[in-house]
């Protein structure tokens, strides 16, 4: 037991050193109940968690609350089980009834919000249907251009559309719609068909500012321009097309297009500039000590208006509180721009929407900035960027160098995150917003803050074509990074635990200030090796079984169903952890196909075992299919099959896909099936309340009151 005590005795002294840290990891404990409610499928493991947290808190207790140890552990498990009960309480107080399957009906309803998509020709609504006990209370319908006539939010429309329900993750690893939707308290989405009949009257209020703003902003500067443009003041991103949006991500600048820190901070950094000069015209004001309190007044002002303008999302939120709380620290003559600002952030997001924790925008804003402000924190890095009497090259190079290693160090924090979300990570991310923040900062923003305020007198048109010039250059720069050669790193799924240990890692690294940091290097190669190690699927098969990706000899994958649009191969290619363009199965000289089926061999050249895959239409008996199946290791089809037809491994139809959702199939020696759907989850938009969505249609005519 001497060692036992040596070592406590060791952890409590670096804890002592460590004290001023401490407080840091707050809202990681209180996420790490969150996030351990998400990993975790049922309610028996919600409540063994909490039991285990209250464990590690009577232990805590034991160990003595005068000691650190102590106290850390009563603290942190009481925090940990604290976002346990606040991310399950939000999941119960979000609840709502969701479709239960695929309906066509026709309903009133009031239109709540309206979301234009100019670069697809679309506009998407959010809808509380009138008078249907039988619909969920709110649905989003998207409509075609031609069917929108101007409609606007706070009137009521009669529509037609084909609903259903929110959507699960269509493969491993992918995006699972129907967990946002939950606590968006959107209980069915669709598209609307025909006509949308709107009440008498209706339009008179006009739109929004907001809409009428992006209008504006659209008709002074056209396409992607204008949609980057409208993005940067009221968030709307409709008119950037996917081929731009695309080369935006793959270039690493795709948070230029969202509203968030950098965007508020110009915001308010810029007003409060102008209020200092303007307050400080006044010797009364300036000898009172009042410029500085009035110029904050200004910037929070500003930056409250303008995230009310960009629609209060949850990043724009919560960057305007990251704001605030710098200016309260520079009204009370504190440091303002450290980590405990972060901390207070994340604690304040986490406390008001816990569901946001497992959203891809709130791991990667507080990641970027938790490395940004630890990498200034360091002593090397103070050292390096400290003013020295030199010359003015000299300086441009040191600060360009001090851009350039933050941009590094951004991009090492954010791939982690990337990877485990999006399958993959732009390389160049780096070099691209060296030029891409300062020109959007100091250029893109400045023009278009002018354009608008000199339009009110019709003089704007200067502004907007210097502001269109370097959105221009914006995209060019975008396309080049993207088009560049191994300008994107795509891999395949990151497995949760694997990307836990990476995240806890880097937090443990970024977070604590003396030599035990490093100790973090360990889970965070830990994390990363499993990453690199972890083997490409052998096959996809998305949830409604129509689409199979498979593994070929030459690296790439070929799909089963040649036709398919960009979102399922760009969804295959992700999930499969490629960037090449996608082949067609029935082109390979190993694929067998007819009007029914594909047949192949498949695997590594330790094993390989032959599919069976359905792509017909036809209704075919089971004893035709008998021995066909019978000599395949895996038989795939997205409807029925007879009793008759069973794989010798893996036989996936419609039932069985209902269970698993989609799969990616790993073909080794021991053939591994990965499912997207967990067996026992008890997750409520899992299992939710459903209604029905097979009311009688009523007359058009009594539809829009």
């Amino acid at each position: 037991m001497r060692w036992l005590r040596r070592l406590a005795g060791a952890v409590e002294a670096q804890l002592e050193a460590e004290r001023e840290r401490i407080a840091l990891w707050l809202p990681v404990a209180l996420g790490a109940g969150i996030a351990g409610w998400f990993a975790l499928p049922a309610r028996v493991h919600w409540i063994g968690l909490l039991l285990l947290l209250a464990g590690g808190m009577l232990t805590g207790l034991l160990a003595g609350w005068q000691r650190r140890t102590g106290r850390i552990l009563v603290i942190g498990c009481g925090v940990a089980a604290l976002g346990v009960l606040l991310v399950w309480g939000r999941a119960l107080w979000v609840a709502e009834p969701v479709l239960a399957y695929p309906v066509t009906t026709t309903f009133s309803a009031l239109v709540e919000s309206v979301e234009p998509l100019p670069a697809r020709g679309q506009v998407r609504l959010i809808l509380r249907p009138r008078g249907r006990a039988d619909l969920p209370p709110r649905v989003r319908v998207t409509l075609r251009g031609e069917q929108d006539a101007g409609i606007a939010p706070g009137e009521y429309a009669g529509i037609r559309a084909r609903l259903m329900p929110p959507p699960v993750a269509s493969l491993p690893g992918g995006y699972d719609f129907a967990q946002r939707a939950w606590f968006d308290r959107i209980g069915a989405v669709g598209t609307a068909l025909g006509e949308v009949v709107r009440a008498p009257g209706a339009g008179r209020a006009g739109q929004p500012l907001r809409a009428r703003l992006s209008a504006h902003i659209h008709d002074r500067v056209a396409g992607s321009p204008g949609g980057i443009a409208a993005a940067l003041v009221t968030g709307d991103r409709g008119a950037i097309s996917d081929a731009d949006a695309e080369a935006m991500r793959r270039s690493g600048l795709a948070h230029l297009l969202s509203i968030s820190g950098l965007h508020v901070t110009a915001v308010v950094g810029f007003a409060m500039f102008f209020a200092m000069r303007l307050f400080g015209l006044s010797r009364r004001l300036a000898l009172a000590g009042f410029v500085l309190p009035l110029a904050a007044a200004a910037g929070a002002l500003a930056g409250a208006g303008y995230t009310w303008l960009a629609g209060a999302e949850v990043p724009t939120l919560r960057s305007l509180i990251a704001a605030l709380l710098v200016l309260a620290a520079f009204l009370l003559g504190r440091e303002a721009i450290t980590l405990r600002l972060v901390a207070a952030g994340a604690l304040i997001v986490l406390v008001w929407r816990p569901e946001s924790l497992a959203g891809p925008s709130f791991q990667l804003s507080f990641a970027a900035v938790t490395a940004i402000i630890a990498l200034h924190e360091s002593r090397w890095m103070r050292a390096f960027l400290a003013r020295r009497d030199e010359g003015l090259p000299l300086r441009w190079a040191r600060g360009l160098a001090g851009l350039l290693i933050t941009g590094l160090v951004v991009e090492v924090a954010l791939a982690p995150i990337a990877l485990f979300h999006f399958h993959k990570a732009g390389l160049y991310g780096a070099l691209a917003n060296v030029v891409a923040i300062p020109l959007t900062t100091f250029v893109v923003m400045p023009a278009e803050a002018l354009a608008l305020l000199f339009d009110a007198v019709g003089l704007g048109a200067p502004f907007w074509w210097i502001a269109e010039q370097a959105l221009r250059g914006l995209i060019w720069l975008a396309h080049g990074v993207a088009d560049a050669p191994g300008a994107v790193a795509a891999l395949p799924v990151f497995p949760r635990w694997g990307f836990a240990l990476a995240i806890l890692g880097g937090l443990w690294m970024l977070l604590w200030a003396t030599r035990w940091r490093w100790a973090g290097a360990v889970p965070l190669l830990v994390g990363v090796a499993v990453l690199v190690a972890q083997p490409r699927p052998d096959l996809l098969v998305t949830g409604d079984g129509r689409h199979i990706a498979a593994a070929i000899p030459s690296g790439g994958y070929a799909l089963l169903r040649d036709r398919a649009g960009d979102y399922i191969r760009d969804m295959m290619a992700e999930a499969a952890g490629t960037d090449a363009p996608l082949a067609a199965l029935s082109d390979l000289d190993h694929v067998e196909c007819n009007p029914d089926f594909c047949r192949w061999r498949q695997g590594r050249e330790s094993a390989s075992y032959v599919i069976l895959a359905a792509r017909g239409r036809d209704r075919i008996e089971g004893r035709d299919m008998a021995a066909a199946c019978a000599a395949a290791d895996v038989v795939i089809s997205d409807r029925w099959l007879p009793r008759e037809c069973a794989a010798r491994w893996l036989t996936v139809d419609r039932d069985s896909l209902a269970e698993s959702g989609g799969l990616a199939l790993y073909l080794g020696e021991r053939p591994e099936a990965v499912a997207a759907l967990r067996a026992g989850d008890e997750h409520p938009w899992r299992r939710p309340s459903q209604v029905s969505g097979n009311d009688e249609a009523v007359p058009k005519a009594a539809l829009a009151p």
